[in-house]
């Protein structure tokens, strides 16, 4: 029988890769979903332990990450009581993929049973006080990227029976980002702005997003909230600094290895956020 298509049937794709995911690691219900973003895959060094692990090309329907600092992995953990599928990568859309693609991960993890997904990314800094190595908890998002993950005529079919206009309200959870306040206090919130990508932004376009209340940049993490607010998992987002947004620091320059670079020298930080965050849920 051939694998159901995410763009035509993608929560039958998605039934499909959470079925191959539960045989592989040979865990029956993983409640927590973590994707990691560019530079965070490092912090999978301290972050509980390990079952089993399977390449995302071996997942149906799962498009391997080509971008650097994306390892293109699923992953299970162990995080106290918690089972946690982790995706050790993600695809963009401006590598080429429609909606769909972006969010089959999400889409899989939630049929795996997640009823919580943790979003990581790596962005630019726009507010004047975040610094470089900081994580930040998203508070809530700007979707400037043009695209939505319930658009389309067939996105909809063989759904979760809610409705393709989800309320996004309290998309990024409050009780969630009150638990993480608990975990680490210092952690700061920001509204994350979501552009396409692959260039950097221009210093008039940080000037406007500023403008717009955005505190961080990036080219990820929108879609797959909204996907998984869609069907019903509660969200938290993590955005690593990891780089002086354009124009806002006149020394930096844009380069996507300082970007990874970033992420090397949090991991240890990082995984061990993460750790305390989702033993805590």
């Amino acid at each position: 029988m051939p694998t159901p298509d995410v763009v035509t049937d993608p929560y039958g794709a998605a039934r499909e890769a959470a079925d191959a995911i539960t045989r592989a690691t040979e865990v029956v219900h993983h409640d927590v979903a973590l994707v990691l973003g560019s530079g965070w895959s490092p912090a999978l060094s301290t972050f509980g332990e390990t079952t089993a692990a399977m390449s995302m090309e071996d997942v149906p329907g799962f498009p391997p990450p080509r971008v650097s600092g994306h390892a293109g992995q699923v992953r299970s953990h162990v995080v106290g009581a918690h089972r946690v599928l982790v995706l050790a990568g993600r695809v963009h859309l401006y590598e080429g993929h429609p909606p769909a693609a972006v969010v089959h991960g999400v889409r899989a993890a939630v049929a795996a049973g997640a009823h919580v997904v943790v979003l990581t990314n790596a962005a630019g800094g726009i507010t004047p006080t975040l610094h470089v190595g900081q994580a930040v908890l998203i508070r809530d998002h700007l979707n400037l990227t043009g695209a939505g993950p319930t658009e389309g005529a067939l996105a909809h079919d063989n759904g979760p029976g809610e409705s393709r206009f989800v309320d996004l309200s309290d998309l990024y959870s409050e009780r969630l980002r009150g638990i993480a306040r608990g975990v680490e206090p210092t952690l700061a919130e920001g509204i994350y702005a979501a552009l396409r990508g692959p260039h950097y932004e221009t210093p008039a376009e940080i000037r406007m997003l500023a403008t717009m209340g955005a505190d961080l940049v990036g080219m990820s993490t929108a879609l797959e909230a909204i996907a998984a607010k869609h069907l019903g998992a509660e969200v938290l987002g993590l955005s690593l600094v990891t780089n002086p947004a354009a124009g806002t620091d006149s020394a930096a320059t844009l380069d996507h290895r300082e970007v990874l670079a970033a992420g090397r020298d949090a991991a240890a930080g990082l995984g061990s956020l993460l750790a305390r965050i989702v033993e805590a849920l």
